[in-house]
């Protein structure tokens, strides 16, 4: 009887989640971008969101809760409720690099998150402002090696990938450069184009209108191939062979979503993500459109957080 009573419970509970995938969402979605405008995942939050506004039935807006390298806006959402009308478009940074600097973090990428999908892969490049007398990666080691320590590179955060990208060059050739954090890639940028910084590391979609019109110069991708889009600029790995970095953007909840919730939020966002104006708008830019499965998606923070911990003790990177 006693069993009866357990699966008769069970069923009410799915029926009644079920029940509420069906009737969400009921109010507006509200996708929080822990960077300020300006940066990659500002604009694959409002890409998406434009879309599921138009087929969710209620409408879709974007947060941007910058600082701390993007943990304040990841801690907001892991510390809502799991309801599904707050979620967020993480990043590599945010559930796994970040973890590895500081103290006293302030969320666990993994047990306070519902993955729902990788939506993008983010293709990340070294680029120059004109000011700096070289063409190519070899062409700065060289100069940086003439002239150690007055070189100096942006990015979009202490713990990004474009951070670790810089800390990984100066590792592996040998040269002293200094790494300027911004509070996400819009302020970097702003600060590039003007050369008050030198060098930055960016993602594509940040610096590629900067790139083709001659303001700044493109001297290498951080990951291991070629992007086909501009396949005149090599990687950096060409030059030190072995160097590579991933980047992605993620949509999660706060722990506890309910599955039929996750579903429908999964569904959507991955028929966004797959709608021809959103692929022409995002991949010319260098993001490259994914859409897995949250499984999928849980199995590459997890992995990605045990190569990144590897990856920032090898490059000797500071995590005080």
């Amino acid at each position: 009887m006693q069993g009866l009573r357990y699966a008769l419970l069970a069923l009410a509970v799915a029926v009644s989640h079920a029940a509420f995938g069906q009737a969400y969402p009921a109010k507006p979605v509200k996708f929080v971008v822990p960077y300020p405008p300006g940066a990659s995942t500002d604009t694959v939050a409002r890409a998406v969101a434009q879309k599921l506004s138009d087929t969710m039935g209620q409408q879709v807006f974007v947060e941007n809760r910058a600082g701390a390298s993007g943990n304040i806006g990841a801690d907001y959402v892991a510390k809502s409720a799991p309801d599904g009308y707050t979620i967020l478009l993480g990043t590599d940074a945010t559930h796994t690099t970040n973890v590895f600097f500081g103290k006293n973090f302030p969320y666990d990428p993994v047990k306070d998150f519902t993955p729902i999908t990788l939506a993008v892969g983010n293709v990340i490049v070294l680029a120059a402002h004109p000011s700096v007398p070289v063409t190519s990666v070899k062409e700065l080691i060289d100069y940086a090696k003439k002239n150690p320590g007055r070189l100096s590179y942006a990015s979009s955060g202490t713990g990004s990938p474009h951070h670790l990208s810089g800390e990984l060059l100066r590792q592996m050739a040998g040269i002293d450069i200094v790494h300027v954090p911004y509070k996400g890639g819009g302020q970097a940028i702003t600060d590039f184009v003007g050369g008050q910084v030198p060098l930055m590391f960016s993602s594509l979609v940040t610096v590629a209108p900067h790139i083709k019109s001659g303001k700044v110069r493109a001297l290498g991708f951080v990951e291991a191939k070629r992007y086909p889009a501009m396949p005149d600029v090599p990687t950096i790995a060409e030059t030190l062979p072995g160097f590579e970095i991933n980047s992605w953007l993620g949509f999660l909840g706060p722990a506890g979503l309910p599955p039929a919730v996750q579903a429908r939020l999964h569904a959507e966002i991955i028929k966004a993500l797959n709608a021809p104006d959103v692929r022409a708008r995002l991949e010319p830019a260098g993001l490259v459109v994914v859409g897995n499965t949250p499984d999928e998606f849980s199995a590459i923070i997890k992995t990605d957080l045990d190569r990144r911990g590897r990856l920032i003790k090898a490059a000797g990177v500071a995590t005080d």
